[in-house]
């Protein structure tokens, strides 16, 4: 086989794919010594799939979805998102994902206090090079999906917990990536706006965008169609 056919063959295997990870390893020098976080990890996550990450404080979690998020590139392996593959990208294209076709939401809401939701909502399209007029409707947009259209003018001060994770929410759709990646979306959050959230994170899914979750609430987990877990590195499928 050619190297063209070789490659050829790769996509075709992986057009269905957000994800293949082939014997993904992570260490780190820590205190003057090798800790390793993740340890040959091979996984496909599928286009549109809802999948949970469960694990124990410190099993590499947070690691594993920083290299799904191209903030981390692996030690060894591959992680091929689409067609390209993030250990071996240059710094400018692994921008250009989490730019273009990466969204992340995390614990603590990360929005900029002194900017109102909607301004919150454009610091994520500045980097795409869209038309203002196109990046206005976007923020109406997705601050619409996320049930806040009234309250584009408010600042984070201004709103309640689980509104300003919908603001969040709204900041990583409105460029409407390929991935949705969630680090304990639901972690600083009630009961009720924990549910909340997760009926809007799982509707989002139900429209094709595929997410990955790290959470340690099982009540999350379950909503998922397939759930991972994560220990000293390795992961299992722990869906059934």
């Amino acid at each position: 086989m050619t190297i063209t056919d070789t490659q050829t063959a790769d996509a075709a295997g992986t057009a269905d794919l957000a994800y293949r990870l082939s014997g993904v390893t992570k260490t780190y020098r820590q205190k003057g010594r090798e800790v390793t976080a993740l340890t040959g990890v091979d996984i496909d996550i599928a286009q549109g799939e809802f999948v949970t990450i469960q694990g124990s404080t410190g099993g590499g979690k947070s690691t594993f979805l920083q290299v799904l998020g191209a903030l981390e590139r692996p030690t060894a392996g591959r992680v091929m998102l689409g067609g390209t593959d993030i250990a071996t990208a240059s710094n400018a294209r692994l921008g250009a994902l989490r730019a273009h076709e990466i969204g992340f939401v995390f614990q603590g809401f990360n929005l900029i206090p002194t900017l109102t939701a909607a301004e919150n909502v454009d610091m994520g399209l500045e980097p795409l090079g869209i038309p203002r007029v196109d990046r206005d409707a976007r923020v109406v947009e997705a601050l619409a999906h996320v049930g806040l259209a009234e309250r584009g003018d408010h600042r984070p001060g201004e709103l309640s917990g689980g509104q300003q994770q919908r603001v969040a929410i709204a900041r990583a759709i409105a460029k409407r990536p390929r991935v949705l990646l969630a680090d304990e979306p639901t972690g600083n959050l009630d009961e009720r706006m924990r549910d909340e959230i997760l009926t809007l994170l799982q509707g989002l899914n139900d429209d094709g965008l595929t997410l990955v979750v790290v959470t340690h609430d099982s009540a999350v987990a379950r909503r998922a169609t397939r759930r991972l877990r994560l220990e000293r590195g390795t992961v299992r499928d722990i869906t059934r």
